[in-house]
């Protein structure tokens, strides 16, 4: 009997780990896009419509968006250990949580590089581009491309898996995400030189935050159904 209730104990406490590592996912998404929304409308200079997010890492007050650059990559991380935990290793759970890890990982990496004034912000930043990206900038640029491309590589594995389960709609959402990303990412890269890439950028920050949160409800729900 003991051990009977040893066991059903440890079973609910995994139950509960892998609830709370999805809710992660959950709260990562809303987390970023709020309080970068919020300092976007606050912070003397900043304008939606030609600086990315991206520049709010500047600044005297650009340790806030440091912390959220690292708490949401901490938390996609924490999520995709939920996926796994809850996934692996069936379809989607092997290269989903793989690839929502290294969104997450990217996320913390763009958090300590920061890239270079410009367009005017923050105050007595240049009014173009740079000339020569430093190596920071660089370093900040690939981070975001990988975790771009690591949220639609994800948002395909995820379409599949959803397609195997006749999930229609989800699969629908999935593909959506994983064509809509990319295409506002290379029409924000278009728009850079012309100092106009604001909404753009934001629109896939945007997608990619909504799509990790809604997919984590989602698995959320399964996980509920199975307890």
């Amino acid at each position: 009997m003991t051990t009977t209730i040893s066991n059903r104990e440890t079973v609910n406490n995994n139950v509960n780990v892998t609830k709370w590592l999805l809710v992660c996912g959950v709260v990562a998404g809303p987390l970023f896009i709020g309080l970068t929304l919020i300092q976007a409308f606050t912070r003397q200079g900043f304008d939606l419509t030609r600086h990315a997010v991206s520049l709010l890492l500047l600044g005297a007050q650009g340790w806030i968006q440091f912390i959220n650059f690292l708490l949401t990559g901490l938390l996609a991380v924490a999520y995709a250990a939920g996926i796994w935990r809850q996934l692996h290793p069936g379809r989607g759970g092997t290269w989903g949580p793989l690839m929502v890890g290294l969104y997450g990982a990217g996320f913390i990496v763009a958090g300590f590089f920061p890239p270079d004034p410009e367009f005017g912000f923050p105050a007595g930043a240049p009014a173009g581009m740079p000339s020569t990206p430093s190596g920071h900038t660089m370093l900040h640029s690939l981070a975001f491309f990988i975790l771009v491309i690591a949220v639609v590589a994800a948002s395909f594995v995820f379409a599949r898996r959803f397609a195997s389960l006749q999930q229609r709609g989800w699969e629908a959402y999935c593909l959506a995400t994983g064509v809509s990303a990319p295409f506002l990412l290379v029409v924000g890269i278009a728009m850079t030189p012309s100092g106009k890439s604001g909404l753009p950028l934001l629109g896939v920050a945007v997608v990619t935050s909504a799509w990790v949160a809604i997919v984590a409800r989602r698995l959320l729900a399964e996980r509920n159904m199975e307890s």
